[in-house]
C-alpha cells in the first residue's frame, strides 16, 4: 500500500524560506517521476515543480523558476522554497509517478497516479 506523507509548511513572512517535505512509504521516489502541486482554495490545482528518475532532469512552473528547487531521496522528496512570495501560499500537495515528457514530467495534476495529503504553505506580506 502507497503512502505519502507531506509536512514542513507553515507560516512565513514574504522574502522567507520554507522546505516541505514527503516521506513515502510503498514506493521508492527515484523508481518513479515526483513533484509538487499546489492548491489555493477555489481554484485548480497546479504543477510546481518536477523531477524525473533517470537523469534527475528537473522542471518548474514558471512562476517559482529560480526560486524553488525539487529534491529527492530514496523514499523522500524535498521543495526548498526561497524568496517566498504571498502568491506562493496554498496548500502544497506531493505526488508520484507523473507521466513523461521528452526529458521532463509533466506538471498536469491528471498525470499523476499517487498523492500524499496536503501541507498548508502561508506566506504573509
Amino acid at each position: 500500500q502507497v503512502q505519502m506523507v507531506a509536512s514542513g509548511g507553515g507560516l512565513v513572512q514574504a522574502g522567507g524560506s520554507l522546505r516541505p517535505s514527503c516521506e513515502a512509504s510503498g514506493l521508492t521516489f527515484d523508481h518513479y517521476a515526483v513533484g509538487w502541486f499546489r492548491q489555493v482554495l477555489g481554484k485548480t490545482r497546479e504543477g510546481v515543480a518536477g523531477i524525473v528518475t533517470m537523469g534527475g532532469h528537473k522542471n518548474y512552473a514558471e512562476s517559482v523558476e529560480g526560486r524553488f528547487t525539487i529534491s529527492r531521496d530514496k523514499n523522500t522528496m524535498y521543495l526548498q522554497m526561497d524568496s517566498l512570495e504571498p502568491e506562493d501560499s496554498g496548500v502544497y500537495y506531493c505526488a508520484a509517478a507523473l507521466k513523461r515528457v521528452g526529458t521532463s514530467c509533466s506538471l498536469d495534476p491528471a498525470s499523476a497516479s499517487y498523492w500524499g495529503q496536503g501541507t498548508q504553505v502561508t506566506v504573509s506580506s
